[in-house]
């Protein structure tokens, strides 16, 4: 990690000095604490330099300027009348445009663009409809700790209220929480003159050189859009690091709060950074380990020490580790510990509690509010330093060859003659093909696609899968996929079912940009999940059937390639077609609906806390999928 952070004018100098922000070390909490903010602000050396010595310049092409000196490569969005010179201005700055077919999948794609290459995304909307459209996929990023900035156009003062085409103002949007900061956005500001710029370039390059996600969003009225302003003098700004460690008393008492007993430690996403450091401890130690959904792979999942997947799409064998083998503690590292993650099960929970880690402060003891709970804030990757440094030098453990691991799906033959394709059979495709054939990035829709990944696929490395489990919004790796395939420049394969498919994809997107995004559709014609929620719960006449649906005509029609698959022995030629191919390719895989998606350890945790079904010690308890 460099020391400081310079902000640069130079496209050239900007990537290398990008490079050297602190690392995202984010837990999967998003929360973007002021006081960090703040503490910058002081220690921050200014300096100004010119963003523009020569001539006049419009606020839009300085804001186009300021972005990629910040490290932006890529903006997302769609187009419209109300942001048309925003739009000229970044089409002719070194930011690269795509223009998307709906500003929700250029959200989503603008989160996953930041995930995949770990650099700031831009979103742009025009106004009205542009920014409403684009909120569901902000939402997501906000709560999966993406660093994406929304630019959209609003209405000029003299027109507001005046009922301007697509009317953005306080008269037709509420400003709380969408013009200014909230839950949505960590930052938000109207710019009304371009005087505002130097301030705003400030605090965007704080911000982002925080660990942690950032949403912010700046929108700029039509009128000012163009308004010229001199050459203006930005902020040259030298940031000391911002690596949050855990005080050394903090990491003391770690050490004597593990080693008092067998502990087990329970990864999230925000310690995918630390990979090798928690690899390392975890042999040094013997220490079980299992991780939440979003932290597959960040200790591979063919150790002898891995337990399994907690929470939604997870394995049996945790629930079997904590019932035989039940660690005194637990050090939680990067994780909220979530109803995805944990359902909230007592299970779950050792006797001595939890030693909880996490860069947000207000995260350690959230889920289990009444467990005993030892929290650290800390930056993960650091403490594990930290801990492996200070971790008394005694004999290795040997690893307990006893420890339950995730259970192996015996695939038996197809009594129905190869047809239709069973899921579990093509995760064992896809795993022989793509997981362990190639480098592509693994992307799982929300969903029974989320389920039977989530389960059945097996990661050795780290950023390999990626899933959205707070916000779970359909749509988002069905277009998601194209930012992570152009962030990282190679493969990325969206697993999706097929009403995620139809609601919002982005494959004529795709094909205009040349992305060599992969689809694989799980065919059903079904809201599966819903209709297999409802029939556990006993619920019965609600609609989640769908009409059939060829994807693979719909793709040839947008100019991708495809291919339909009905048959298990055609699974996969099709996916090594598809991986070989450097266009956007969509494998339509025609499932058994009525496979049920694995729920082992779901209805296991579930069991644990006493929860057999809709009615709990006499009274009725309300229920819902996916945790029936």
């Amino acid at each position: 990690m460099s020391p400081n952070y310079t902000d640069s004018n130079s496209p050239q100098i900007t990537t290398e000095i990008y490079k050297e922000l602190p690392p995202n070390n984010c837990v999967e909490s998003t929360s973007n604490g002021s006081h960090q903010l703040d503490k910058l602000e002081q220690k921050a050396e200014i300096q100004p330099f010119l963003l523009n010595e020569s001539s006049k310049l419009s606020v839009v092409d300085a804001i186009a300027q300021m972005l990629a000196s910040l490290g932006v490569n890529y903006a997302f969005g769609v187009a419209g009348g109300a942001m048309a010179s925003l739009w000229n201005a970044l089409s002719h700055s070194n930011i690269e445009v795509l223009n998307f077919r709906h500003e929700a999948g250029a959200a989503f794609a603008a989160s996953e663009a930041y995930f995949a290459n770990n650099h700031p995304t831009v979103v742009f909307t025009t106004a009205g409809p542009g920014i409403t459209n684009a909120l569901t996929g902000l939402f997501a990023a906000r709560g999966e700790g993406a660093k994406v900035i929304l630019l959209s156009a609003c209405t000029s003062a003299p027109q507001r209220g005046r009922w301007a085409i697509q009317e953005t103002s306080t008269y037709t949007l509420p400003s709380g929480g969408i013009f200014t900061q909230g839950a949505l956005f960590n930052y938000a500001i109207t710019i009304e003159s371009g005087a505002q710029l130097p301030q705003i370039f400030r605090k965007l390059a704080l911000a982002l050189a925080q660990p942690g996600g950032f949403v912010a969003h700046l929108s700029i009225p039509t009128g000012i859009q163009t308004t010229l302003i001199d050459s203006i003098s930005l902020p040259q700004l030298e940031v000391p690091s911002v690596l949050v460690t855990a005080q050394q008393e903090a990491i003391a008492q770690s050490v004597e709060l593990l080693s008092a007993g067998k502990f087990a430690i329970w990864l999230g996403f925000g310690a995918r950074d630390a990979a090798e450091e928690i690899r390392q401890f975890a042999e040094k130690t013997g220490a079980a380990v299992m991780c939440s959904p979003r932290g597959k792979g960040i200790f591979p999942e063919d150790h002898p020490q891995f337990v399994g997947v907690t929470g939604l799409g997870g394995h049996a064998s945790v629930l079997t580790y904590m019932e035989q083998h039940t660690p005194l503690r637990t050090l939680v590292l990067g994780t909220r510990l979530g109803e995805p993650t944990s359902f909230w099960s007592s299970a779950m929970v050792p006797s001595g509690g939890f030693v909880h880690v996490d860069i947000d402060p207000e995260v350690p003891g959230v889920a289990y509010p009444d467990v005993e709970t030892f929290p650290i804030q800390s930056d993960i990757k650091a403490y594990m330093q930290e801990l492996l440094q200070h971790w008394p030098d005694v004999p290795a453990h040997h690893t307990d060859l006893s420890l339950p691991h995730p259970e192996r799906t015996v695939i038996k033959p197809n009594s129905n003659a190869d047809y239709p394709v069973r899921p579990e059979v093509l995760m064992a495709a896809i795993q022989k093909i793509i997981v362990e054939g190639s480098d592509a990035v693994v992307m799982a829709e929300c969903g029974n696609s989320f389920t039977w990944s989530t389960h059945l696929l097996r990661f050795a490395h780290t950023n390999r899968y990626r899933v959205s489990t707070g916000v779970g919004a359909m749509g988002h790796t069905a277009t998601g996929v194209l930012g992570a395939a152009q962030a990282r420049k190679g493969k990325a394969v969206a697993i999706v079912g097929d009403g995620a498919m139809l609601m919002n994809n982005e494959i004529s997107t795709a094909v205009k940009y040349k992305i060599p995004a992969v689809w694989i559709v799980l065919n059903d014609a079904r809201y599966n999940m819903c209709h297999q929620g409802m029939k556990m719960l006993g619920l019965k006449g609600a609609d989640a059937d769908m009409p059939e649906t060829n994807f693979a005509m719909i793709a040839r029609g947008m100019g991708a390639e495809a291919v339909g698959v009905v048959r298990e022995s055609d699974l996969e030629a099709a996916l090594e077609q598809a991986i070989a191919a450097n266009v956007p390719f969509l494998v339509d895989v025609v499932i058994d609906p009525d496979r049920p998606a694995p729920s082992g350890g779901r209805n296991k945790s579930l069991a644990a806390q006493g929860v057999k079904s809709n009615q709990v010690n006499g009274s009725t308890k309300t229920v819902s999928f996916p945790s029936v």
